[in-house]
């Protein structure tokens, strides 16, 4: 498992590079070939949430995420991280997402988050509706309340649409477009971590662009 203890100021990481080269079609169908996964995130996501509410009240009495939970909930946000890469949230790979809970380090898609030994009684009760509620008007417009077939209406949705279009007709995802989307979805991983109670860091007004924020040589045990 990473170590993230290293890293206190930014306990959420979102690593991400393009595959190259990418098929020129496969965006058409994506959305078909994404189907089973998204019926098994259905099913994630509720328990997602009913771990977290358990979550609540163990901080709320011993000021601690109990780890097993806390890695259950890391896994369904890696699962989804690495399904929306694949899909309409960025179109990064054309590998097919592992169905795993797990860090699927070899994955082009990757996201850690530092694993708190104690967290504020006090924030637990206000930061994932109140405090937060600045960060849900912005992400509300990068990810949009509609969707136009599979499509969001979002600012990420309609970004990666130009994306497919312009991949389809030169085969090439452009680098500035990638990493404008992947930090788009870097605003919102950091919002949804903090949201579900998994950090006390409140998540930068900041569009941190690009790819990659560890580096490849990052220290393994």
């Amino acid at each position: 498992m990473t170590h993230l203890a290293g890293f206190p100021d930014r306990p959420v990481r979102v690593n991400a590079r393009v595959d190259a080269p990418l098929s020129r079609w496969l965006w058409l169908v994506k959305w078909i070939l994404a189907v089973p996964h998204y019926v098994v995130l259905f099913f994630l996501w509720i328990a997602f949430c009913v771990v977290t509410v358990i979550a609540f009240f163990a901080i709320l009495f011993t000021e601690r995420y109990p780890r097993a939970l806390f890695d259950f909930n890391l896994g369904v946000l890696r699962w989804n991280w690495r399904v929306a890469f694949y899909a309409y949230d960025a179109l990064g790979t054309d590998r097919y997402p592992p169905f795993s809970l797990g860090e699927e380090p070899d994955y082009p898609a990757r996201l850690d988050i530092a694993y708190p030994e104690r967290l504020s009684r006090g924030l637990v009760l206000v930061k994932w509706w109140l405090l937060a509620v600045p960060h849900y008007l912005v992400i509300g417009f990068f990810v949009g309340g509609a969707h136009l077939g599979w499509w969001s209406s979002g600012l990420i949705g309609m970004l990666t649409l130009v994306a497919a279009v312009i991949l389809a007709f030169t085969e090439k995802y452009p680098k500035d477009l990638f990493d404008l989307i992947i930090g788009l979805n870097r605003w919102v991983l950091r919002v949804s971590a903090y949201a579900a109670l998994m950090t006390d860091a409140y998540p930068p007004f900041r569009l941190d662009m690009g790819g990659p924020e560890t580096p490849d040589a990052e220290e393994r045990t």
